[in-house]
């Protein structure tokens, strides 16, 4: 089913139209600023949007496509709603460990001798029981705080009655109603604080609190973690196990999340072929559309893998079509600077608009980010889609309105295979991300020694297959022996990347740098 559509805005500075060669913290800020736009569509389920691009228009972002699926089976999916607390949390005053729920002013002189009146197991209300003045409950972890009680002694902290009549009466009870496992548990030695501690079903035995306890100690308020309404997971969250669990705790079987979004995969040059085929001495198997159908599975999306298109400019374009029939398009190859890459010339005869035209990195320094923009309707390879969906209606003069095409966001990746998963990683995910509806997550980095001293050029930002061994602070990083951004056995060698900045030439064994997953 698809979601109510309402008006968004999509206009956009010229700072996110930029076009040529940027450093890598700007063309990462012009991918994030169009995939907030883009997410905010989706999740609004936005028509009728404008994105100013160099003066060119971009119109029109997708109504968020939403479906039910059971709990389990959308682990991964974006949220398309929020889940909200049915009730309380914890819906009682939860104890947090074994031990007595006692008065604290009971117990601020210790040790304590007071009378058990009875105990609260988890599950159970403890009806009837309302602490007094010198008298303590036998309380188990999760169990609710009796009346009266303001704090949970830990069973640690305490001990039978000085002279012993504490336990006897504890043993008399637990003979009179024994516990359910104890013949099996008794050749082991096993025992449990129900069983064995003074209390368990005991009226009128005695305990000692070794150690005071604060009032509010050792249990949680009800309603201390959420009150009943409360939003306790927001729309655009990613299904992980912690959330599955708040949804679970609600009673939510099933729930609505985003469509997936769909991308196409395009693999360019006469040098590529299928993995199936023997390849000829100068000609390479396709390897970048697996890895970034790969990529993009992880990265939450559906991946449309798409025919290789030769160093011809009329199959290209075709292909590229194709591909602007998804939610986006990812190129590999044809983006560099010799004769036959022809992917810029091609996107600009489909009146493409380019974000960017390369960052400072490496790999992956020519890297492409932009939308396909047209004039007219009639000339947008999505047209005919736009229009059967609704998409790309504006406001115009009076009661007139000027349909105009979708935005449909490409990137042209390097061939290069290391080339093109770290470009995907740095630019291609945060959009697909936005896609499907989830919240923009930061590029996160942490912090290791660097094994061995690192020598480099300035004026890139790096990002190096690297190594990183060890636990704790005690981790180690070092680059992988590789040979260049075709090597992809360094980079199934490596486990993460080394961030070199652009203005460190010489980086010393023993430093400490930025380190990315």
């Amino acid at each position: 089913m698809r979601r109510p559509t309402t008006g968004y805005d999509f206009s956009m500075s010229s700072s996110v139209s930029t076009v040529g060669v940027v450093s890598f913290e700007e063309a990462r800020r012009i991918v994030e600023e169009h995939a907030t736009r883009v997410r905010a569509g989706v999740a609004a389920g936005a028509v009728d949007c404008d994105v100013q691009a160099g003066g060119a228009q971009v119109s029109g972002i997708a109504a968020g496509e939403v479906e039910v699926v059971d709990l389990l089976a959308g682990r991964g999916r974006v949220l398309a709603e929020t889940v909200f607390a049915d009730r309380d949390f914890p819906p009682f005053a939860r104890a947090t460990r074994d031990g007595y729920a006692v008065r604290a002013a009971d117990v601020e002189r210790v040790p304590a001798r007071l009378e058990v009146i009875g105990e609260i197991r988890a599950g159970e209300l403890g009806e009837g029981l309302a602490v007094g003045v010198g008298q303590a409950v036998l309380i188990m972890t999760g169990a609710p705080v009796p009346a009266g009680a303001d704090a949970v002694a830990m069973v640690e902290y305490t001990r039978e009655d000085a002279d012993g009549k504490g336990r006897d009466e504890a043993d008399r009870k637990g003979e009179e109603n024994p516990h359910s496992n104890v013949a099996e548990d008794a050749p082991l030695e096993w025992g449990t604080l129900g069983s064995d501690a003074p209390g368990r079903g005991a009226h009128n035995s005695f305990v000692e609190i070794l150690h005071g306890v604060g009032s509010g100690e050792n249990f949680v308020a009800q309603g201390a973690e959420a009150r009943v309404g409360q939003a306790l997971v927001e729309a655009g969250a990613r299904l992980n196990h912690s959330v599955i669990a708040i949804a679970a705790a609600v009673g939510k079987g099933r729930v609505q999340v985003f469509r997936k979004p769909r991308v196409a995969v395009l693999s360019t040059g006469d040098e590529v072929v299928e993995i199936g085929v023997a390849p000829e001495p100068a000609q390479i198997r396709n390897s970048n559309s697996y890895s970034l159908a790969a990529q993009i599975e992880e990265a939450g999306g559906e991946a449309v893998r798409l025919a290789i298109s030769p160093d011809e400019p009329r199959r290209l374009r075709e292909l590229m079509e194709e591909g602007f029939r998804c939610d986006l398009l990812l190129m590999t190859g044809g983006v560099s600077m010799g004769k036959y890459d022809l992917v810029e010339q091609v996107l600009g005869e489909l009146g493409a608009e380019f974000y960017f035209t390369g960052a400072r990195i490496q790999p992956g320094k020519p890297v492409v980010f932009g939308a396909c923009v047209a004039g007219s309707s009639n000339s947008h390879p999505n047209a005919a889609k736009d229009a059967a969906l609704g998409w790309g209606t504006r406001a115009g003069q009076g009661s007139a309105r000027k349909r105009v095409s979708a935005p449909h966001y490409f990137f042209g990746l390097p061939g290069n295979p290391v080339s093109t998963m770290v470009t995907f990683r740095l630019f291609a995910e945060p959009m697909i991300a936005a896609l499907g509806g989830a919240r923009p997550e930061p590029l996160v980095f942490f912090r290791a020694r660097l094994k061995k001293e690192v020598r480099t050029k300035t004026g890139l930002t790096r990002f190096l297959p690297a190594i990183i061994s060890g636990e704790f602070e005690d981790s180690e990083v070092e680059l992988a022996a590789w040979q260049g951004s075709g090597d992809i056995a360094a980079l199934a060698r490596a486990n993460c990347y080394v961030v070199i900045p652009p203005d460190r030439e010489r980086i010393a064994a023993g430093e400490s740098v930025a380190v990315m997953k």
